[in-house]
């Protein structure tokens, strides 16, 4: 078991930094970012413009090679010359602003200009600038788009709550209410009960999460408003005011019973599209373990049907659906991207899509990070959890 686990823990670190280098090079030479916004909005004469550029290349360390920048992004160093016994090494090592490399602005009004990086960055250089401790201590820096100058993890922190709430009840929903649905269906095959799952189940499983918010806004935000009928918000995490609801009286802005009144529509839409998919997975995995001969077994020595059901085939069905409940963690933290944006809700998923949109790329990369990690923890512990629910798995 330990063994096992050392070894998957460095597939984990070694994969994490792959995806780690392979986002940093993507999102480094994706369009947009720092320099693109100030071709955007620039007005001033050519050589004010080239001043800027250079300050903003410094800031975000735009004019350092791509390895040295990387390391710095991930470990906080190299800082500078590597200072022993009080005497400076590799002080003159150049480490970016090659001539060779240019950046290329296009103005609205047209006008091209090429930043022909002339001066050579040394390692010296380095020692004034601001330092960061790396994404290795989450340091993912500060965003430049979306909330000017303010760490990226203070981001994070604003949105993760919204995120665990939605995500967590629908969940946490979607898995009690998939897995005796999904069993009974298995056990009353070609039954009415197993004929009206399974094609709720394709309804729900093949109409996209989009389609559905919007007429679950139309029919139970709007509708309802207009009959007289008790409503849901049609988005956001919380009321600007006060509401008053039919037949429920006054609810109090930013209260507790205001946000879970605003995520009942959201963690509807997701609940029915995770239980449309997780009930006919839980069936199909039944279905097939009730062919098995140990449960013809049990059947023949008298066992009531109930034991045979739960002790024997659930057991045995249940452990594909750990594997696919492996992705739900990184769920967790990165959310509902679709959702989030039909509803307007401040979660984590629509941060990533407006920090991709605004080209703050910290926070892309913070998020993306993180997901990664979360994804790769996930499918340990499920790996782990195989050995729970199946005695007869052992990790070597």
């Amino acid at each position: 078991m330990t063994t096992y686990l050392i070894r998957r823990a460095v597939v984990i670190v070694v994969m994490a930094f792959i995806i780690a280098f392979a986002s940093f090079i993507l999102l480094s030479i994706a369009p947009g970012g720092p320099l693109q916004e100030i071709a955007a909005r620039q007005s001033t004469t050519q050589r004010n413009d080239l001043d800027l550029i250079e300050r903003t290349m410094k800031r975000y360390d735009l004019d350092i090679f791509l390895i040295p920048r990387f390391l710095r992004w991930l470990t906080g160093h190299p800082r500078g010359p590597i200072a022993i016994g009080g005497q400076q090494f590799f002080a003159d090592l150049q480490v970016g602003c090659l001539k060779e490399g240019r950046a290329r602005l296009v103005y609205p009004d047209g006008r091209v200009v090429e930043v022909d990086c002339a001066k050579p960055v040394f390692l010296r250089d380095l020692a004034d600038r601001p330092v960061s401790n790396g994404v290795l201590r989450l340091d993912f820096g500060k965003s430049t788009q979306i909330l000017r100058e303010q760490p990226v993890i203070r981001l994070f922190e604003s949105r993760i709550v919204n995120t665990l709430l939605l995500m967590g009840i629908s969940t946490f929903l979607s898995i009690m209410i998939a897995i005796p649905i999904g069993i009974i269906s298995a056990v009353k095959q070609y039954s009415r009960f197993d004929y009206t799952v399974t094609t709720l189940a394709f309804i729900g499983s093949g109409m996209p999460t989009l389609f559905m918010g919007i007429m679950g806004i139309l029919i139970f935000a709007v509708l309802f408003k207009e009959a007289g009928l008790p409503y849901l918000p049609a988005g956001t995490a919380e009321s600007p005011r006060d509401t008053v609801i039919p037949l429920f009286g006054t609810i109090k802005a930013g209260s507790f019973l205001d946000r879970l009144w605003h995520l009942v529509l959201p963690v509807m839409i997701l609940t029915i599209f995770n239980l449309a998919q997780w009930s006919r997975f839980i069936r199909s995995s039944m279905l097939e373990v009730l062919r098995q001969d140990y449960v013809r077994t049990a059947r023949a020595k008298g066992l009531i049907e109930r034991v045979v059901i739960v002790k024997h085939a659930m057991r045995n069905a249940l452990i594909p659906f750990v594997t696919l409940l492996a992705g739900v963690l990184p769920a967790l933290f990165g959310g509902a991207i679709i959702t989030e944006s039909v509803f307007n809700y401040p979660g984590m998923g629509r941060l990533f899509i407006a920090a991709l949109t605004a080209g703050d790329y910290n926070v892309a990369i913070g998020f993306i990070l993180i997901s990664t990690f979360l994804v790769l923890i996930g499918y340990l512990i499920s790996d782990v959890l195989y050995t729970i629910v199946d005695p007869r798995i052992r990790l070597s």
